[in-house]
């Protein structure tokens, strides 16, 4: 079994920190220089990367969804792989997610956060991490229209951090921002890594602020970074704030779910295990300086949803007692649409079809012991989901 460590870190203008590391592996992989960081001007030029590889990979919010998805896959397949999780574990973050890896393949464990620059610059020197894949963020909207502020500081300037640290250190060979498609706001189809960045919430602005962020970064300092563009991802281990595992936790417990608006808004979805190995690929195969679309070509309206589930649940004429239409959120995107070329150009294709991973999520939704990874899971089973727990509760009871 793995040990467990623990270090105490003092941080000017920062309180003592207690960092827990459980002792397993890390992670590897090489790169080449590259090109432009669309859609800004950038100063780099390079050729695609010939198969990446690294050596010591630090993975930042590796005990959340996606970022715990990406760690089990690479550790799996990749075994000579020294990856080392950094977390704060957030209320949606869970170290069980990680728990086989951390046991089996080695996988180091640091509980801390990455607005801690002293910790960040440990772990980068210590590990001699060559390989940076940055998950840790707020991402949830509902989230951000209350708790705004907070999401600029995780998100904007915990990138910030984290891009100073790694400046200087300077033995970093590949950092990948992991963004999201909402910058591109919700007009247009197939956007292409080109397009303009037009925010409309709290957390697509700042995933949007870290990127100019990131963008400084590749100019001034020659950072080597790949951005990724993400469309939205559902499958086992995400916390039941989201439309999906929200709906099937419902249903499971013979209660109705919850539609903002009229149900119209469109979504394309990828399954956890195919974001996974697309990011594998860019990590591989993708070129420093350049920005990666991550979608899925499947696109449903979330009032389908809904149907899909109930459907699942033999429950598909009962739409009046298991649909609860409620207000929709301050401002909800109509649709957001990505194209995904330049990825599938490195030969990344998805997958799991829609009805598998569906089938899929919500078996591991339907077990109970699962959800009870998140002591607070049943905060996330209400309408409209706050970062303020009183909040919560008043629609609970």
């Amino acid at each position: 079994a793995s040990g467990l460590v623990k270090i105490a870190f003092a941080r000017q203008n920062w309180p003592l920190r207690t960092l827990h590391a459980r002792r397993a592996g890390i992670l590897p992989q090489s790169g080449t220089t590259a090109a432009l960081l669309s859609p800004f001007v950038s100063t780099m030029s390079g050729l695609l990367a010939m198969g990446y590889t690294p050596k010591n990979i630090l993975v930042t919010g590796g005990c959340g969804f996606i970022g715990s998805h990406v760690v089990t896959h690479l550790a799996r397949k990749y075994p000579d792989y020294n990856i080392t999780v950094l977390d704060k574990l957030d209320y949606c973050s869970s170290v069980r997610h990680i728990d086989e890896v951390v046991e089996m393949h080695g996988v180091k464990f640091v509980h801390g956060n990455i607005l801690s620059s002293d910790l960040v610059s440990y772990i980068l020197a210590l590990n001699e991490i060559d390989t940076v894949m940055h998950f840790a963020a707020s991402t949830h909207v509902d989230n951000s229209f209350s708790s705004s502020v907070s999401f600029s500081e995780n998100n904007v300037m915990g990138t910030h951090v984290l891009l100073e640290c790694v400046r200087l250190y300077g033995k970093v060979r590949r950092f990948i921002h992991v963004s999201t498609d909402e910058v591109y706001g919700g007009e247009g189809d197939d956007q292409s890594e080109a397009g303009i960045l037009a925010p409309t919430n709290p957390y697509a602005c700042s995933k949007a602020a870290a990127e100019f962020a990131v963008m400084g970064y590749v100019k001034s300092f020659n950072i080597p970074v790949i951005v990724t563009r993400g469309n939205n991802v559902y499958g086992p281990r995400q916390f039941p704030d989201k439309l999906i595992p929200k709906s099937a936790t419902l249903l499971a417990q013979g209660k109705p779910c919850f539609i903002h608006g009229d149900g119209s808004h469109m979504r394309n979805f990828l399954h956890a295990e195919d974001a996974a190995r697309a990011f594998a690929v860019v990590l591989h195969h993708g070129t420093d300086g350049q920005i990666y679309n991550i979608g899925s070509p499947f696109e449903i309206s979330n009032l389908e949803v809904i149907r899909a589930l109930l459907k699942i649940f033999g429950r598909q004429d009962q739409e009046d007692k298991y649909i609860q239409y409620v207000k929709d959120r301050a401002f909800n995107d109509v649709r957001y649409s990505i194209s995904s070329a330049k990825l599938h150009s490195l030969g990344w294709q998805p997958e799991i079809s829609w009805e598998d991973g569906l089938k899929q999520t919500v078996e591991w939704y339907m077990n109970q012991e699962n959800l009870n990874r998140w002591p607070n899971y049943t905060h996330g089973l209400v309408a409209h989901p706050s970062l303020d727990k009183k909040a919560n509760e008043l629609h609970l009871h």
